[in-house]
C-alpha cells in the first residue's frame, strides 16, 4: 500500500492505517476486511456465518466504505453474497451504518462494525432498509453455495482482492452442517409430541374400549371390580359407600370383595340391636328411679297397693 500518496496528518488517514495494520496483526477467523490499493478509504470484507444458526459455514462478502470524516461519522455496508437476510449490492440501515449516525461513537472501528454485522444476521429484520426475510432452508442453501466461489464484483484489482479474501477464509470456515433428522423435528414439531404428553398423563390407565377392541382375555383388575360393583344387588342409599370400599381393595379376587361387602352390609343390623337394648336398659332404670322418689315422699303404699 503506498501510503506515501495520503496525507498521513489527516485525522482520518491516520485511523485507518492504524486499523489495517491491526487488523493484519490480529486476525478474525470471522471475518477478514482490507482496504482497496488506490483507495484506502474502500474496504473489501468477508464475514462467516454465525454458528449454529442457518448462516453457519457461509461465507459473505461486502463492501465498506467510509466518509472522509472517519472515524466521527459511520461507514456504509453493502453486500454482495445473498444470504436471506440484507439486499445484496445495497446499502443496509443499521444502528452501525451511516443510516442511523447519532447511535455511531468514533471509539468503533472496521473491526467493531464487522463483529455487530454477524451478530445482526439471524435477527428479525423488521422491515429495516436493506434487509429481507427468507426461510431458513433458502438461508442454509444459500450458505452452501456462498462457498463455491466469490461474487464477480467491480473492477479487476478490487475482483482480486474478492478472491483473495475468499481464499483465506475458505480454509478457516468449517463446512455447512447438514439438517439432522433432530433438527428437523425440533423446527418442525409433530403431533406425536402432543400423544406422549396425553399418555403421561394416563399412566396406568387403559382405556375399557382399547382392551375389548384388542380382545384381551384378561382385562384388567380395575375393569373387573367396576363391573362386580355394577351387578352386585346393593340399597340406594350405600351404592357409593360400596364403590368406595371395592375401589380401594386390593385386587384379592372377587369373592372376597363380596365377603367384605356382606360383613359391611350385616354391620348396620348389629348396629341396630345394640340400640334398642340401650334404650331399654334406660326405661328400666328410670322406672325404678321413680319407684324410689315415691316411696320416699310418702306415696309409697299407694303405688305399691296400686302395683
Amino acid at each position: 500500500m503506498a501510503e506515501d500518496k495520503y496525507n498521513l496528518k489527516n485525522p482520518a488517514v491516520k485511523r485507518i492505517l492504524q486499523e489495517v495494520k491491526e487488523m493484519q496483526s490480529n486476525p478474525s477467523d470471522d471475518f477478514m476486511s482490507l482496504p482497496l490499493e488506490e483507495n484506502i478509504f474502500d474496504w473489501q470484507f468477508a464475514i462467516r456465518g454465525p454458528s449454529e444458526t442457518e448462516f453457519e459455514g457461509g461465507i459473505y462478502h461486502g463492501r465498506i466504505q467510509l466518509p472522509a470524516e472517519y472515524p466521527f461519522k459511520p461507514p456504509s455496508f453493502m453486500l454482495l453474497t445473498p444470504n436471506g437476510r440484507f439486499e445484496t449490492q445495497t446499502k443496509i440501515c443499521l444502528s452501525i451504518s451511516n443510516h442511523h449516525p447519532e447511535h455511531w461513537q468514533p471509539s468503533w472501528s472496521v473491526r467493531t462494525a464487522l463483529v455487530a454485522l454477524i451478530a445482526f444476521m439471524p435477527t428479525n429484520p423488521n422491515g429495516a432498509l436493506g434487509s429481507v426475510e427468507y426461510k431458513k432452508e433458502e438461508r442454509r442453501s444459500l450458505a452452501i453455495k456462498s462457498r463455491a466461489a466469490a461474487p464477480r464484483y467491480g473492477t479487476v484489482e478490487r475482483q482480486k482482492l474478492i478472491d483473495e479474501i475468499h481464499e483465506c477464509m475458505l480454509s478457516k470456515v468449517p463446512p455447512v452442517p447438514q439438517l439432522s433428522p433432530s433438527q428437523d423435528s425440533k423446527e418442525h414439531p409433530s403431533n406425536r409430541e402432543g400423544e406422549v404428553q396425553v399418555s403421561s398423563q394416563n399412566d396406568g390407565a387403559t382405556p375399557a374400549g382399547e382392551a375389548a377392541a384388542e380382545g384381551s382375555p384378561n382385562p384388567a383388575v380395575g375393569d373387573r371390580i367396576v363391573e362386580e360393583v355394577q351387578e352386585a344387588p346393593l340399597n340406594g342409599n350405600r351404592g357409593p359407600e360400596v364403590a368406595r370400599t371395592l375401589n380401594a381393595a386390593p385386587s384379592g379376587g372377587s369373592s372376597q370383595l363380596l365377603q367384605r361387602q356382606e360383613m359391611k352390609v350385616q354391620k348396620p343390623a348389629d348396629d341396630r340391636l345394640f340400640t334398642w337394648a340401650a334404650v331399654g336398659l334406660t326405661i328400666a332404670i328410670m322406672v325404678l328411679l321413680f319407684k324410689k322418689f315415691m316411696k320416699s315422699s310418702g306415696h309409697g303404699a299407694v303405688f305399691m297397693d296400686g302395683s
